[in-house]
């Protein structure tokens, strides 16, 4: 599995909105500047995950992006699924049933990608989010913070 620009830029952008204190709206430049990610790319990713129902907007002069749920109810594999990304194996194989070795291969394969795909669903940005303080706490830093 490849994790491409728009999946990284995605879990950054909603690890930092999760990393905001009271998970208060933040406007794309905010996020952007913060996490050094080009603006124009990364209103595109929040307007999908808006639609995906990941994030909302809030208009005004204090408005912009914040979470649509908690931390803990929104999975990579949600994120992922919101900007389009797939992690199904590609390209698609089908084993010849003549051959163990085809087969046992073909086998681990897709065992592994359901382990994945698992993991995905089951890691949650609360995690995430615990991890990035935990990291915070032993260089010494409080609130800044750069995914």
């Amino acid at each position: 599995m490849k994790l491409t620009t728009r999946s990284h830029y995605s879990v950054k952008a909603l690890l930092d909105l999760s990393l905001q204190a009271g998970y208060g709206p933040c406007s794309v430049r905010a996020i952007a500047n913060r996490q050094d990610l080009p603006a124009p790319y990364l209103e595109k990713l929040l307007i999908q995950m808006r639609q995906a129902g990941i994030v909302k907007s809030v208009r005004g002069a204090q408005g912009g992006y914040q979470l649509a749920n908690k931390p803990e109810e929104i999975s990579l594999g949600r994120i992922l699924d919101a900007v389009g990304e797939t992690i199904e194996p590609l390209p698609r194989h089908s084993p010849n049933i003549n051959m163990a070795e085809d087969w046992v291969t073909f086998s681990l394969w897709q065992r592994l990608h359901e382990k994945l795909k698992s993991a995905l669903y089951t890691i949650t940005l609360a995690d995430l989010y615990y991890d990035a303080r935990s990291w915070q706490a032993a260089r010494g830093e409080e609130n800044n913070f750069i995914v």
